[in-house]
């Protein structure tokens, strides 16, 4: 990975301003890469970019490989001629927040139109492309839409509700339902190309805008997904396919309980005797998407919290071995060994974890909020501005973290004292004054949420952890990249070489 410094900004397309309810990869997608040039940033950080379930956490998502419909941008069908303009009305609501609920009717409606249309014009100009998409991705893609397919026929229940017979993939009915539900899953395809499709015009748009985009791989699925359920051999589940351990963290700085998150585990076992075949295989899509990727976890990889599956909290469980460097030994021989990642490595961090780390030289993290609270403690923190290291990438917060602004009002003071004082400010725009430390550090890439760089508070926090309600709904308002906004970023980035 290249060592020039770079600085840029953490913001889910969902969050991004527009008519529809939802950020998508329309208009507002090439304003911000827009906005990001101007501003001097070369890195536009999401998160995970697949669809989502109950919660509608992109860490929780039904498939390692497809995408989430509702980011697919209606005024870019109109383009392409899928939609009648006329036919769109846009969802009323607060701009400033998703209503996944509304959006994903909204949306569905309007991308069942697009399919009906372009079922119509067998002779539309991405026809060809549409066929070569299914062709290519077969691999990942006819489970992926049988999956969905199947949800939807079984009134969206989760899928070890579903018949023995298919439940079980027994061939009989695998052959049965792909008979019965072909137009559906002809639809289904055809919103995952439409997803890809406009993802990578968004993508070829940032690369000649020298603009690199970050995703970001959660190390888990969801137990209601297409993988678990395609491939069952691969999760430490029971006969019924239910997990019998799940994933979390113990107790740390987030939660006195830990966090469970009830993703099932995997058999790490039967994925080694596949040489990682399924991994290897993801990590391969996840790069023709990104240029770099976050590896979210990153510890579990080293060892992993292992929570019974009947457990209400995440206080019971116990630390087990992860596939360690043989894991990322596996991947480096089939994909190269300077692979453009970066490792999550926050939370409990224990010998093991710092040896795989340096083992595989990728970047951590670290996060300036930590650092600062920290020196209340015997044990400065390694997050503090001049401990950190050129092989980081440091940020004043994650998706996880509240605010600059909320984090500020919630601090001692003896907290604000000692950040006035390192930083040398009146904390009168604390902020931008966090985000001027993370710039001026030695860390090669330096990256900040969008919300810090507008300097909202609470109502902007992307994520409580621990929690399921009200999360992953903030949307920045219309016209907040200014100008004046875009010099001032600018003039810092310049100022530290970035």
């Amino acid at each position: 990975m290249s060592a020039e410094r770079r600085s840029g900004i953490l913001l889910h397309p969902v969050s991004l301003p527009g008519p529809y309810g939802i950020g998508d990869f329309g208009p507002s997608a090439y304003t911000f890469i827009d906005f990001l040039e101007q501003s001097g940033q070369k890195l536009w950080q999401m998160l995970p970019l697949g669809p989502t379930g109950y919660g509608n956490s992109p860490y929780q998502s039904l498939s390692a490989y497809g995408g989430n419909p509702l980011l697919i941008s209606p005024e870019l069908l109109i383009e392409e001629g899928l939609l009648d303009p006329k036919a769109i009305s846009s969802p009323q609501g607060d701009p400033s927040r998703v209503d996944y609920d509304s959006v994903a009717i909204f949306k569905l409606d309007l991308l069942k139109k697009a399919y009906l249309h372009f079922k119509l014009l067998p002779r539309h100009s991405m026809a060809k492309h549409f066929r070569e998409f299914c062709e290519r991705e077969a691999g990942w893609l006819e489970d992926f839409v049988l999956f969905f397919a199947l949800k939807s026929y079984h009134g969206d229940i989760h899928w070890t509700e579903w018949p023995k017979n298919i439940r079980k993939r027994q061939p009989k009915a695998l052959a049965y339902y792909r008979e019965k539900l072909q137009d559906e899953l002809e639809w289904h395809r055809f919103v995952q190309f439409l997803f890809f499709h406009q993802f990578e015009q968004l993508h070829d748009y940032a690369r000649k805008h020298h603009i690199k985009l970050v995703g970001d791989l959660p190390i888990f699925v969801a137990h209601d997904s297409s993988d678990v359920w395609s491939h069952p051999e691969w999760f430490k589940l029971d006969k019924d396919g239910n997990p019998t351990v799940v994933a979390g963290v113990p107790p740390d700085y987030f939660s006195d309980t830990g966090q469970r998150w009830g993703n099932p585990l995997y058999n790490w076992t039967r994925l080694k005797k596949e040489g990682y075949a399924f991994w290897i295989d993801r990590f391969r899509h996840t790069f023709k998407l990104f240029d770099l990727v976050r590896i979210d976890h990153f510890r579990g990889f080293a060892g992993y919290w292992e929570i019974p599956a009947d457990e209400e909290t995440a206080i019971n469980g116990k630390w087990k071995k992860g596939p360690g460097r043989a894991f990322f030994k596996a991947l480096g021989q089939a994909l190269g060994e300077d692979l453009p990642i970066i490792a999550e490595d926050l939370g409990i961090i224990t010998d093991d974890v710092r040896e795989l780390l340096e083992a595989t030289q990728f970047p951590g993290m670290a996060v300036l909020q930590f650092g600062f609270e920290s020196m209340r403690s015997n044990d400065p923190s390694a997050f503090l501005p001049h401990n950190l290291r050129e092989n980081q990438v440091v940020y004043t917060g994650t998706h996880d973290n509240e605010t600059i602004i909320a984090w500020w009002e919630k601090q001692s003071e003896e907290v604000h004292d000692f950040v006035r004082r390192y930083l040398n400010t009146d904390a009168a725009l604390i902020h931008r004054d966090m985000i001027r430390a993370a710039m001026g550090t030695v860390c090669r890439y330096a990256l900040f949420p969008m919300q810090d760089l507008l300097g909202l508070g609470a109502e902007a926090n992307m994520n409580k952890p621990g929690t399921t309600e009200g999360n992953w709904q903030w949307r920045m308002l219309p016209d907040v990249t200014t100008e004046p906004l875009a010099k001032d970023l600018l003039m810092i980035t310049r100022l530290y070489g970035r």
